[in-house]
């Protein structure tokens, strides 16, 4: 398989491309339609990776039956092989938790230990059952885990195996999904408790509970995608932190610490554009470390808000992203769907989603061309785009409990219109830290052999804010500026967020390069600099829940493009073009 994750970035048949892809939920849908579905991600989007859950609970309803992957909705085998013959590739998610608006999360009920007292529950500190509709079961309990082990090895056998690149179009798995039962971001005494994650724990040898976290979660991973027997790179999908668990997400997701296993993460967090809390949480679980965004929100406005009801909010958040360091966005999802089990998803009326790209009847949204203009400017520029550089004002270092500092720091920089990165500091190699210049570090770190290092060879280590200018400002307008520069080219790529409330044109300099653009309120623009003139482009001028419609239109270097009427204003391969 010539399939592999580097720093994040997959790189299939030796290209490293920005992963585009586009979810496809084929067991909410009648087999009639999948081709035409697929056929309309690829055409009407642009898109030519398709994402898909394979539900435990559909596929494995009854404990007494073997898995079926043949027949019906539950035709998995038949699904993968229609992406192969329309030239699409897949990422294939088998769980075994997978939320997706499942019940129980995809799991089946009969492994919760409500239906079998022999399968030991998930358990707080307090020893309370962690429950999702039912008790969930204990990832490490010997019966469940016996369980899932025959499941993830079914799914590699019976669907994987024959279907894995190149002679199949499964390029990655995604097992699990949000963190294990989706408590990424809970705090560290909400799990495992039970008695074989606290085995677990002893046999670490480590008191320290986010070392324990941290290693529970890598080596839950690990087991999983092992028994899947899958040959291929394995990602994981980790929600976001929240304010208050902060410091519980951060020292429970260490990347660096689960070998073989890649990170991805996901949002469902707020609208951006709108939550500075939102916005930072996004641009933590961007910065973390590298990978692509597996889960952007493309079509819930019923069960999130209203917002995502128009494109331009995810378009944003798409944008913020890739510009924080993203390798890659998921539209989820890419098509509505209206037909499945009761047994299934028994809470969620059709369509699911209420406002993707692709409708419910498998026509193109007024979503569609702005998903295809991004899926677009990333197949045109994508292996340029993640080869640039962002340009930063510092790095801020992370070690226990800094939850608060972080987000200090991420206040005060920003303001000051500087972008940073993130370094753990427990995993990084010297010359990783020497990236970057100026490192701001918690107080009270104690001394640490990596950080004598840096600043004998010239790095200088701060517990505040770094002073200094902004490589990148916004000169007028309520809006966020981030710029990538190529490190060997005159090339950069500018990604200009207007916030919910801004109102008239964005001015930045950035590059020695002064811009102007107009864009809708929450809208959003990207910009290819080359020998400081603009080149292709993306601006979005329609925002239809904020009622806000201007002309896009971009100027650089005393040259305009511009929409000319209230459209958004897309330039790919030289070629003009206004989405209205």
């Amino acid at each position: 398989m010539d399939v592999v994750v580097r720093d994040g970035v997959t790189v299939i048949d030796g290209e490293p491309r920005v992963l585009v892809s586009a979810d496809y939920p084929y067991y909410r849908d009648d087999p009639s339609v999948w081709a035409d579905r697929l056929v309309a991600i690829r055409d009407a989007l642009g898109i030519d990776v398709i994402t898909c859950y394979l539900p435990w609970r559909h596929h494995q309803p009854d404990p007494g039956v073997a898995p079926d992957f043949t027949t019906g909705s539950r035709d998995v085998t038949g699904f993968l092989r229609l992406c192969h013959e329309l030239g699409l590739k897949v990422i294939a998610k088998p769980g075994p938790f997978i939320h997706a608006e499942t019940d129980f999360g995809g799991l089946p009920d009969w492994v919760s230990p409500d239906a079998d007292p022999a399968i030991e529950a998930l358990l707080d500190a307090s020893g309370t059952p962690q429950r999702w509709g039912a008790t969930l079961p204990a990832p490490l309990g010997e019966v469940f885990a016996q369980l899932n082990a025959a499941w993830l090895a079914a799914v590699g056998e019976q669907v994987l195996d024959a279907a894995a690149h190149p002679a199949g179009p499964v390029i990655l798995v995604q097992i699990a999904n949000e963190g294990v039962y989706t408590n990424g971001a809970l705090p560290l005494d909400a799990y495992d408790h039970s008695p074989s994650g606290l085995a677990f724990r002893a046999a670490l040898g480590d008191d320290d509970p986010g070392r324990f976290h941290a290693a529970y979660l890598g080596g839950i991973y690990r087991r999983w995608a092992d028994a899947t027997g899958f040959a291929g790179p394995v990602v994981v999908n980790l929600n976001p932190p929240t304010i208050d668990d902060l410091d519980a997400w951060l020292a429970r997701v260490r990347p660096p610490a689960w070998d073989r296993i890649h990170y991805g993460f996901t949002n469902w967090m707020g609208v951006v554009s709108a939550d500075p809390d939102a916005w930072f949480r996004y641009v933590v679980a961007a910065k973390l470390a590298p990978g692509p965004n597996l889960e952007e929100n493309w079509g819930f406005s019923e069960l999130y808000d209203r917002a995502y009801a128009d494109a331009a909010t995810s378009f944003h958040q798409t944008l913020l992203a890739m510009a924080a360091g993203a390798t890659g966005f998921n539209i989820y999802t890419g098509v509505a769907t209206s037909t499945w089990s009761p047994a299934l998803d028994s809470r969620h009326a059709p369509p699911y989603p209420d406002c993707p790209p692709i409708g419910p009847d498998g026509e193109a949204t007024v979503k569609a061309p702005v998903v295809k203009a991004l899926a677009g400017f990333f197949a045109a520029h994508g292996v340029e785009f993640l080869e640039c550089v962002p340009v930063t004002g510092g790095a801020f270092g992370l070690w226990a409990s800094c939850g608060a500092e972080l987000r200090a720091f991420h206040d005060a920089i920003r303001e000051s219109g500087r972008d940073y990165a993130l370094v753990d500091l427990e995993h990084a190699t010297p010359e990783q830290v020497l990236r970057h210049p100026v490192l701001t570090v918690p107080a009270g770190l104690p001394r640490l052999a990596l950080l004598d290092s840096y600043t004998e060879a010239g790095g200088r280590v701060r517990t505040g804010p770094p002073d200094g200018d902004a490589a990148v400002r916004v000169v007028s307008g309520d809006a966020d500026a981030f710029l990538r520069q190529h490190p060997g080219r005159d090339v950069a790529y500018l990604t200009v967020l207007a916030r919910s409330t801004c109102e008239g044109p964005v001015v930045v300099e950035a590059a020695e390069v002064r811009v102007e653009a107009t864009m809708a309120r929450g809208g959003a623009a990207i910009v290819r600099l080359t020998g400081g003139e603009a080149d292709d482009l993306i601006v979005k001028g329609i925002n239809g829940y904020l009622d806000s419609a201007v002309a896009a239109s971009l100027t650089v270097a005393g040259r305009t493009a511009g929409a000319g009427t209230p459209a958004d204003l897309v330039r790919i391969g030289g070629r003009t073009r206004v989405l209205s």
